[in-house]
């Protein structure tokens, strides 16, 4: 495959850091963040890149020659006048006649770009977006994504008051495939998340691919500072899928919503965040685990709740948590239930499966997703069907809140999340 990179930001808001060079000379651990780009891409085999520049391109060019030192052929293209990144990538048509990576350059970034190809070519997409949730979603451009990974809607900020939408954005990686370059017009100012994207999701032409991996924007001094500091801590290296990561999987209702069966909550306004609960999933979201949400969802099954309503409800839950600074990584649920006899069942979800708890498979379904390191993983839960679930996935186990006697017995017993995670994180 080949690659292009979006290079031609001017970084007025790092100009005291980078002393007028373009933004992506801003140096990360000692190196421009294109510099790290080029590496990556390098490394997954990749050896014809364009770099579409703008600002200053001199500066660049001297600076990566004719990309040899990297064992890569660079071809630089330069706009005569700013067109925004859908009329930059427009100009490297001629170069870009196969599937391609496509960065935006002031994103730092490590992820396996094998899965992420092999993603793309699976969906038959003509245009894969890495994806993930942030920590700030009110202020945050977000996306829908279907369960396959198809792309149905895009919500720009800023966000009405009362509104919610699950987490999940745009995290400026892309495949696409040359079919591309049909929705581009040469030589027009526009750029592609709010130009492109959006028809192209209409069509259904666009796929979403969730990772854990290390994504960020550095194009404010107070984020490069972040991830300087994540890249000498080593954090950026060891978020790559290809390393296993340990998850703390998360039950919902007792230990993160304030929520007492018997019944199933069937309306947003019926979720709450339990106090403290939202510090607790920052806390995961400051180390290296992955924080994973795994919930029955019977309710489904019984025909009490759409799966277009327990959206509703996880995205008022993804709001709350990111209006505290934290974020899932994921969120897995299981519609089936064993049982028949209920008005307005769903037939064909009134199964026994292996995804309801206390089966683990939600959690290999996890594990297989983001390639999670189980024998150092949590299931966090307030039933022993929780527990039961995480001994069948190989993971620690811990109970928190009243425990029944006849439950089975976790490795650690918390009175709720927050010293459930503190806990687990000193074990």
């Amino acid at each position: 495959m080949k690659a292009a990179i979006l290079a031609g930001g001017k970084g007025t808001r790092l100009a005291a850091v980078t002393g007028g060079l373009p933004k992506v000379l801003a140096k990360i651990g000692g190196k421009p963040v294109l510099e790290h780009q080029i590496e990556l891409l390098a490394r997954h085999g990749v050896k014809d890149i364009v770099l579409l520049l703008g600002y200053r391109p001199e500066a660049i060019q001297a600076y990566f020659g004719d990309g040899s030192r990297w064992g890569v052929r660079l071809t630089t293209l330069v706009e005569r006048e700013p067109l925004g990144t859908a009329g930059g990538l427009k100009e490297g048509e001629a170069f870009l006649d196969e599937d391609f990576f496509c960065f935006n350059g002031d994103v730092m970034l490590d992820i396996d770009l094998d899965a992420l190809a092999a993603f793309h070519r699976a969906r038959g997409a003509l245009g894969t977006l890495v994806a993930h949730p942030n920590d700030h979603p009110r202020d945050s451009d977000l996306l829908e994504a279907a369960p396959d990974g198809r792309v149905t809607a895009f919500h720009p900020r800023p966000h009405a008051d009362g509104a919610f939408y699950r987490n999940l954005v745009n995290a400026g990686a892309f495949v696409f495939s040359p079919g591309i370059f049909s929705f581009l017009e040469k030589g027009k100012k526009a750029d592609l998340d709010k130009g492109v994207f959006p028809g192209l999701a209409h069509r259904g032409s666009l796929s979403a691919w969730n990772t854990g991996e290390y994504l960020k924007d550095m194009g404010t001094p107070e984020r490069l500072a972040k991830v300087d500091a994540d890249f000498r801590s080593g954090k950026i290296q060891r978020l790559n899928r290809r390393r296993p990561r340990p998850a703390i999987f998360l039950d919902r209702d007792g230990v993160l919503n304030a929520f007492e069966e018997p019944g199933y909550i069937k309306s947003p306004e019926e979720f709450l965040l339990l106090p403290g609960a939202a510090e607790a999933v920052r806390r995961i979201n400051q180390t290296d685990y992955l924080a994973v949400l795994v919930t029955n969802q019977p309710a489904i099954a019984r025909g009490e709740l759409t799966r277009e309503g327990l959206d509703r409800i996880h995205a008022k839950m993804d709001f709350l948590l990111g209006e505290a600074g934290a974020k899932l990584d994921a969120v897995y649920y299981c519609p089936h239930h064993p049982d028949k006899g209920f008005a307005g069942e769903i037939p064909e979800l009134k199964v026994r499966c292996d995804c309801r708890k206390p089966g683990p498979g939600m959690l290999l379904a996890a594990c297989r997703d983001f390639h999670i390191d189980l024998a150092r993983s949590w299931m966090v839960g307030d039933h022993d069907r929780d527990m039961k679930a995480g001994l069948a996935a190989g993971v620690g186990t811990c109970g928190v809140g009243p425990w029944e006697a006849d439950w089975t017995t976790p490795k650690i017993l918390a009175p709720g999340l927050p010293e459930a995670v503190e806990a687990i994180l000193c074990a």
